[in-house]
Parts: structure tokens; sequence; C-alpha cells
């Protein structure tokens, strides 16, 4: 393969066959400690700051303000309960500091340590207002939040540069790793770059890094029993603080297990690809089974609470949306009407929830006669895939760019929300014709109602290729939850000033 990225370290083919790492990250020490150390710590201080500042301060200065007895112990007390239950859970781990910016970890620590510092009152006999202690701990709730979503912006930024990243090598059969490399290439977003591979058996691989060494492909013979020494060779020789294996029938449990002594015992890492694409933590249960680890894969919520909260949500949401934004309904009328000849509003025929169409209602953007010009213009056609997208569309008018650029145009279907034709946050509407042209993997984005607003809005729009467009809708459909459509709808508001591949 010509050219494989990960995590902004490129791996390319040189013209002699030999392989070059271009903006390879900072080389580290030993033990797989990484050139990573000074950020981690970084990192860790700037947590155990943030968390300690964002209790004992409010906490001090309200009890003290409202004369509750003991302020100095009380702020004391509760900045040790949020750090022993953020300690608990490994909140200040590499991992934890490097994972996503989810909201639902830190509120359920915060109720914990509402919890913990009830118990911790009683057990000192420190009395103390419930409603002032409460209204004292809100501020950490809010700062770790800020500070969890700060430092995983911080994190990609820095990785796109190269930065923080881990140094992996990969053991498995060349398949297997060629799999594994593709999948990183896909994003930037990730804290792993491979700079080698270490291959089980003799095939080839299609990849350019290094393969410093290989394992046997009988794990039953002499020279299998030196995969760990072999393995750990080519971590030290590459300097890689992790190991991905990704097993294959060359690869029994046995086999692993015996490597992942070795690797432990040498101070290196171990992680396992289980050949899982885009399936989201929430979904994924470990179990024990008879001295096996079992991984269950939990479906997407489809029916109780959750799913009656977002019908809830969208209904009520749309309601309020339409009174509010009122004003901007007549405004955009009115510069409709004055700049060009033609109805208000738009309505097309898309196709929903399980096949079912319906009319979705936009306002005009374009001239009258622009449905009938869409044949003429197809070979101008600037997207793939089965969408229709020209990015200077000679049928928009001068104020349907405006509204596009804004996402103005799309306000109507509030309407098909109210009605229950769509959601607030779902996959992008398609249009009859487009989904003739669908395979069995892009009906599936049809399995939930489409959305005003979804992960293709807030990540590109236009500008996303058709394969990238269907992914993310997949990763919707697949992994969704209530949470992630509150975070689609935060970043839509973004996504509409930025105006990024609206047209």
């Amino acid at each position: 393969m010509g050219l494989f990225e990960a995590a902004g370290a490129r791996v390319i083919d040189s013209p002699a066959g030999t392989a070059k790492l271009d903006r390879a990250p900072e080389r580290g020490g030993k033990g797989g400690k990484g050139g990573n150390q000074p950020t981690e710590r970084r990192l860790r201080q700037l947590a155990l700051a943030v968390d300690t500042g964002g209790v004992l301060l409010p906490v001090g200065l309200l009890c003290a303000v409202t004369h509750q007895p003991q302020p100095l112990l009380t702020a004391v007390l509760a900045g040790a309960s949020w750090l022993a239950v953020g300690a608990s859970k490994n909140r200040y781990s590499r991992e934890e500091l490097a994972g996503d910016d989810a909201v639902m970890p830190v509120l359920r620590d915060w109720l914990t340590m509402l919890g913990v510092l009830a118990v911790i009152c009683v057990a000192a006999r420190v009395e103390v207002s419930l409603k002032i202690c409460v209204l004292a701990l809100l501020p950490c709730l809010a700062l770790s939040v800020a500070r969890r979503k700060l430092v995983h912006r911080y994190l990609l930024a820095i990785r796109r540069r190269a930065q923080a990243l881990r140094r992996v090598l990969i053991v498995g059969e060349a398949g297997a790793v060629d799999a594994v490399l593709a999948e990183l290439a896909h994003r930037t977003d990730h804290e792993y770059v491979v700079v080698g591979s270490c291959l089980v058996g003799e095939e080839t691989t299609d990849s350019a890094v290094p393969v410093p060494a290989r394992l046997a492909s009988d794990g039953s013979t002499p020279e299998a029993e030196l995969d760990g020494e072999t393995v750990l060779g080519c971590a030290a020789e590459l300097d890689a603080d992790l190991v991905f294996v990704a097993p294959g029938r060359q690869l029994s449990a046995a086999r692993v297990r015996r490597l992942a002594w070795a690797l432990h015992d040498g101070g290196r890492n171990l992680a396992i690809f289980p050949g899982l694409i885009d399936v989201s933590q929430h979904r994924v249960r470990l179990a024990k089974a008879a001295g096996l680890t079992v991984m269950h894969i939990d479906p997407a919520a489809r029916r109780g609470m959750p799913v009656l909260l977002k019908q809830v949500t969208d209904r009520l949401g749309a309601l309020l949306l339409l009174v509010l934004l009122s004003p901007v309904f007549a405004l955009v009328a009115a510069a409709i009407r004055l700049t060009s000849n033609g109805p208000v509003f738009y309505w097309q025929i898309r196709v929903g929830q399980d096949l079912m169409p319906f009319r979705m209602w936009k306002f005009r953007t374009m001239v009258v006669t622009a449905d009938r010009m869409r044949a003429a213009l197809e070979p101008a056609n600037e997207h793939d895939g089965a969408m229709f997208k020209i990015r200077r569309d000679p049928r928009v008018t001068p104020v349907g760019r405006l509204l596009r650029r804004f996402s103005l145009d799309e306000l109507p279907q509030l309407f098909n929300v109210l009605a229950g034709h769509m959601s607030l946050v779902g996959p992008r509407p398609p249009l009859p014709e487009e989904v003739e042209r669908y395979d069995g993997t892009e009906l599936r984005r049809l399995s939930v109602k489409p959305g005003l607003t979804g992960l293709w809005q807030v990540s590109g729009r236009s500008d996303l290729t058709w394969d990238e467009t269907v992914a993310l809708d997949l990763s919707y459909v697949d992994n969704w939850s209530y949470t992630r459509d509150i975070g689609v709808l935060v970043r839509t508001v973004r996504a509409v000033v930025d105006g990024r591949g609206a047209y």
C-alpha cells in the first residue's frame, strides 16, 4: 500500500522499498514510559488542581458567608470526598484523562460524592445545611465537566500535530495487521501511532511499517515458546510502549496469554484488538464464563425510557423552538417573497424510518424550476455516492445562499418533528431516488427517524464523502443514546455559526 496514516504519523513507501516514519512522536525511555510523561503529568496536575479548587473554594466561602459551623472542615471533607471518588474510579489515570468528554461519568461521580460526603459528615458530626452544601458543590460539577471537555479538545489538537501519542507495535497475521492499520488510518483523533509490526507466519503485508521479526506460525513448536522474547525485542528496538495483538487462527488464546505474561513482566502494556468496528463503550459488557472472558455487545436502545424521553424531547423541543423562532420565520418569509417569485415554502418527498415516505418542508432557496433543471446539472455533481451537491449551484437564489449558510432553510422541518416524521437528531433524510441506489448497509440508516440535525451536519456536511456520511449515520444508529443526542444538539449551534460544508 502506498500510504498509511495513523494519528499524524505517516508510513510511506520509499522508492527503494524501505519504510520511513514522518512526524513520528518523540522517543521515550525504557519500560514503555514513552515521551508523553510531561504531558500526562501536566494534565494530571491540572485535573487535581481544578477538582480540588472547585470544591474547597466554593464550599468554604459559601459555608462561611452563610455562617455554617466549621466551614473549613466542611470544605476539606468535601474536597477529600471528591478526590477519593475520582481516584476510586481511576479518573486521574492516563486512560481516563485521554478518554472522551462524556458528561454522564462526571455526573455519576458527583452524585456518588454527595452520598460519601453525607456519610462522612454524619460520622464526623459536622452539621451543615444540605441545601447550602449541594449549592456549594455545583461549581465543582461544572468545572469538572468543562475541564474534561477542554482536555479532550486539547488532546485532539496536539494528537493531530503528532504529539502525546503512544508508540504501538502490532502483533498478528499479515491480514489482521493490515486491517488494524487501515482502521487506524481513517481518523487522527486517537492516541496510537504504529511504529512496526511483528508478523505471525511468512505471509507478506501490504503495509509499509517495519517488520523487525516474525513469530512461528505454529504455536505448538519450541520457537513459539520464545514469542515473548521476540516481541519484547521488537518493542525495545522500535521504542514501542504498547503492543496491539490482533488475534487470528495462528494466535490461540493460550499463546496470547503467554505473550501477555512476558510483556507485563518486561514492563510493556498489552491491548487486544477484538475486530469490532464503531461500537461505543456503553454497549460493551465483560463477563466471565468457565475462565473465559466473554464480551457482550448490547444493542442500541429502540424502546424503553430513553426512547420515550427522546420522543418527548422532540415534540416539546420542536414546539418551543417554533414559538421562540416565530420572528425569524416571519423575517425569512418576507425576504424570500420580496426577492424572488414563487412560494415561501418548498416541500419534497423524503424517505423516513422503515422506508416510509413523508413530505419534508423547507424554506425555498432555489428558483421555482429547480427540480426540472436537476437532470441537466447531473454531470456537474461534486459529491460521490448517492448524494447530489454542487458548491455553486446556479439554481440557488442570493437569499437562498444566505439561508443555507446559516441553515435557516431547514427550520420548517420543526413541523415535521412535531408531526412525528422526523426527530431533532438523526441521519439525513434521503430522497427516494437516492434510496433506490442503497445497498443493505446503507439501508440501515433508515432504521431510525431522520433528523433535523445529526452527526453529518455537525461534522462537515457536504464537505464529507459519501462513505464518511454513511459511516457517521451508521455510528449514530448503532450507538444511539440520549446523552449523545444532547451532545449533537450542542454541537449544532457551533456548526451553524461556522457554516462549514453548507451549500
